[in-house]
């Protein structure tokens, strides 16, 4: 081969490399055109996300109204707070069907129209009450209430499980049930368990958190409470020591005494407002039974009274057996602690099983002996009873 041969096949290879090279080079500048646009599209979307949102802020704020009345799809009679009442104009976007006499509703400055549905007010305290959406405890959990526990199901349980069964037969389900006894025998236990195996939510308030001191203010928290009831459906309502609000009335009472009363009126007429046979449930509990007013045990409020009273030999075993059945026993005759606890509450119970456990602990040892238990129930039902004797020694010595 010449050298000029040599020459233009050098020339032609390097040419047919630099249009390659070119070719390349075009794709990669169209890649990056296409992934400006893309930035591009996306800083204009966000660029009038902002722009709306600042438009949003500018606006004036709205009023907060009450919707009295739905005259048709397009007018409502509404009030601003304890003003006068004014028939308006409901925007377009908002859903009609969620529109009820009573709803909370935002009001345009200028107009007056209706312009959004806010949720319902609700007090804090009312929101800061125990709301358990799923409680842990189940019915093994439970011992020694075999009886008790068969009457809270077929009055709580079976309404919300087989409403079919009470329409079948044509009577209404009990709509409250009553446990009363002595402390610490399983009234909670039992009302949480039942809401785990109806999958309910529960809501659990103490008497004396609904008495306020505002004339008013306990009637209302009763009535919000019922409203979260329903709104978290299907809902246990459990009222622990209830006799804090549901004492008998008295002829003669104090401006206090006038305003625990108002609070149990509310709590009357809650309980005859909803229906029996719907998803919301009432269980409340006292150890004074002697002390309620007839009202609310009368039948259409809590028509099933349970009492779950201090548990037998039977009953203080299988609770043995309930709280020492993850527990490393060696040697410990349940039988021999349940014939040694006569009177003992199933509270005091697991006490004992904690404080057993405690000794095995202060021993470094890893397993309970029966020698431990004899000292727990030293130690608690012996404390007990000491506590006891001081007391009533207080009261023969002061009065």
């Amino acid at each position: 081969m010449s050298f000029e041969d040599d020459v233009k096949f050098e020339r032609e290879e390097t040419y047919d490399d630099y249009v390659i090279y070119l070719k390349r080079r075009i794709r990669q500048l169209e890649l990056q055109v296409r992934t400006l646009e893309a930035d591009k599209e996306r800083l204009e979307r966000e660029l009038s996300r902002l722009r709306m949102e600042m438009s949003r802020m500018k606006q004036p704020p709205a009023f907060a109204g009450t919707l009295i009345e739905m005259l048709d799809d397009e007018r409502a009679i509404v009030q601003n707070f304890n003003g006068p009442r004014f028939v308006v104009r409901i925007a377009p976007w908002i859903e009609r069907e969620k529109l009820k006499p009573g709803s909370r509703v935002a009001l345009d400055q200028r107009t007056m129209a209706v312009i959004e549905l806010l949720p319902s007010q609700k007090d804090p305290s009312v929101l800061g009450f125990e709301v358990i959406d799923k409680p842990r405890v189940s019915y093994s959990d439970i011992g020694g209430l075999k009886k008790q526990m068969h009457e809270l199901r077929e009055a709580v349980e079976l309404p919300l499980k087989h409403p079919d069964l009470f329409e079948k037969i044509g009577i209404d389900p009990p709509k409250g049930v009553l446990l009363y006894g002595p402390p610490g025998c399983g009234k909670t236990l039992m009302a949480k368990a039942v809401a785990k195996e109806v999958n309910a939510t529960f809501i659990r308030v103490v008497g004396s958190e609904l008495v306020r001191k505002y004339i008013g203010e306990g009637a209302r928290l009763v009535g919000e409470l019922f409203e979260l009831a329903r709104e978290k459906a299907p809902t246990i309502i459990f009222i622990d020591e209830i006799d804090a609000i549901g004492a008998k009335r008295m002829d003669e009472t104090t401006g206090g005494e006038r305003e625990v009363n108002r609070t149990l009126m509310q709590l009357l007429a809650e309980l005859d407002g909803f229906d029996p046979r719907g998803n919301v449930k009432v269980i409340a509990a006292t150890n004074r039974p002697d002390i309620l007013d007839p009202a609310l045990l009368r039948p259409g409020r809590f028509d099933r009274l349970i009492e779950v009273p201090l548990p037998d030999f039977v009953g203080r075993l299988e609770i043995l057996k309930v709280h020492t059945r993850k527990m490393n026993l060696k040697d410990v005759d349940l039988k021999a602690i349940a014939e040694m606890t006569d009177g003992a509450s199933g509270a005091d119970l697991k006490a004992i099983v904690t404080e057993a456990g405690m000794f095995a602990i202060r021993a470094r040892r890893g397993y309970i002996k029966h020698e431990d238990f004899i000292k727990a129930v030293e130690k608690v039902i012996g404390g007990e009873q000491k506590l006891a004797q001081q007391i009533a020694a207080h009261e023969v010595i002061y009065g």
